[in-house]
């Protein structure tokens, strides 16, 4: 199975992928990855782009995510799954689509990019306001972190949510009570399935 984990910068998603790893280790062969990938393009993304100046075009943007999104099924998602792992996602495509949706390119264009990535099984979205995000971000913020943009990407996460692509979960939450819920939904899903 793979899982994604989706949501605001700040919005507490590493936190809850990383426990859900954790928690899912106790009865599957679950890993833990995340975008940016580690690998070559996206070590590009986070050094050399996403606390720059200003951002980039934002075609080069959604093709650099695009090109680290396959080498990173590729290299980690696909051998992982290959080995009968459970893979959890700390970001993923719908990233690609809120936030540069966000910034003005079609949706219809980001997914045809976009259309080699394999297809997560459940998409989870950590829902919190984007005033919440601001006061949580690090004083130094990726060219992303705006209060404007996260408003933006945020009505497009919740779209998703309506189109029933993404589950979302209240984060407003403690970390304690968003980490049941997230494992809750899970559980029922992977319950589903066997």
């Amino acid at each position: 199975m793979f899982i994604c984990i989706e949501g605001l910068d700040g919005c507490g998603k590493t936190t809850q992928a990383k426990l859900l790893a954790k928690k899912l280790r106790k009865s599957h062969n679950a890993v833990y990855t995340a975008e940016p990938s580690s690998g070559k393009i996206g070590t590009y993304i986070r050094k050399s782009y996403l606390y720059g100046e200003k951002r980039l075009s934002i075609v080069l943007e959604a093709l650099l995510f695009a090109a680290d999104r396959i080498e990173h099924v590729e290299n980690e998602v696909i051998p992982a799954l290959n080995e009968g792992c459970l893979v959890i996602s700390d970001r993923y495509v719908y990233s690609s689509l809120a936030y540069q949706g966000a910034a003005g390119l079609s949706l219809e264009w980001i997914e045809k990019v976009n259309a080699h990535a394999l297809q997560p099984d459940l998409a989870v979205f950590i829902d919190v306001t984007p005033e919440t995000v601001m006061n949580r971000l690090k004083p130094k913020k990726s060219v992303m972190e705006t209060l404007d943009t996260q408003k933006k990407v945020r009505e497009i996460y919740l779209k998703f949510v309506e189109d029933r692509r993404l589950t979302r979960i209240n984060g407003d939450k403690s970390e304690n009570e968003v980490a049941k819920e997230v494992c809750k939904v899970v559980t029922k899903f992977l319950d589903a399935f066997r």
